[in-house]
């Protein structure tokens, strides 16, 4: 019990961790993030680019370097566990393209600059939930896109037997027959297209119709209901998660109380 008021003194790392942890930082970095978005797209007009390139630049080498400040911080507090968190590796690489050279065979890594605007969704709680909810969806879905695909092999082999001479520019063969039928899928121009087909063939809205039916009203809406299931779930895997997370600080208080009472304690005895 020879602890001293100075154990309880956070070091270097725990200060630095209650900084990047401040909500204050968190919305500095978002709006620096918000900020360079802006600036990125203006870099698209070269009007502006002539005027304040220099302004422009000189920002956005400002920004990328308090990015990589913010992420030297959170991996000298996190050190090994810092690739444990997906969103810390996903900010990583983001930040990582944007610092490798933009010269010579790189220079399309210049445009990629734009995907520090993603950053966002690791920053953003409510982005981070959807994002989420998207990847728990990914095996349902597969599934789906497997029923869709059939479909959609199944429609083209057929409208290339029925319409391939009637309509050769869109259904003359396998290719043209399942881009037209995507296209159809996505309820884009197909009524110009079941008409013109109709023209020589009268009974040709039956294929059209059921199509539609299958392909777009019913699969389409498998698609909805996955991913509604898997935000459903992430709502509630994050309300458990709060309410463990405020447990678990309320028995950090408790922690750190006890350890300042005994330090006292400590010292009152010597």
């Amino acid at each position: 019990m020879n602890r001293t008021i100075a154990d309880l003194v956070p070091g270097p790392r725990e200060r630095v961790r209650v900084f990047i942890e401040n909500r204050r930082f968190e919305r500095t970095i978002t709006a620096l993030i918000v900020a360079n978005a802006i600036t990125l797209g203006i870099e698209t007009s070269p009007q502006f680019v002539a005027r304040f390139g220099d302004v422009l630049y000189a920002f956005d080498r400002t920004v990328l370097g308090v990015f990589v400040v913010e992420l030297l911080s959170r991996f000298f507090v996190h050190r090994r566990r810092f690739f444990h968190d997906p969103w810390r590796v996903f900010d990583f690489v983001v930040v990582g393209i944007a610092l490798m050279p933009a010269g010579g065979a790189f220079a399309v890594l210049r445009a990629l600059r734009v995907l520090r605007v993603l950053r966002l969704v690791s920053l953003v709680p409510s982005m981070r939930g959807v994002v989420g909810a998207l990847l728990t969806a990914l095996p349902g879905m597969a599934s789906i896109v497997g029923l869709m695909a059939l479909v959609l092999y199944v429609s083209a082999v057929m409208a290339t037997k029925l319409f391939g001479t009637i309509a050769p520019e869109l259904f003359g063969h396998l290719g043209a027959s399942l881009f037209t039928l995507f296209q159809v899928m996505t309820v884009e121009g197909w009524p110009d297209i079941a008409r013109g087909v109709m023209a020589q063939s009268r009974y040709a809205w039956v294929f059209f119709v059921i199509y539609l039916l299958i392909a777009t009203f019913m699969v389409l809406n498998l698609f909805i209901a996955v991913v509604v299931n898997a935000m459903q779930a992430q709502v509630t895997e994050d309300l458990k998660g709060e309410g463990e997370a405020q447990t678990r600080l309320i028995l950090d208080e408790v922690r750190a109380l006890r350890r300042e009472i005994e330090a006292l304690r400590g010292q009152s005895q010597s």
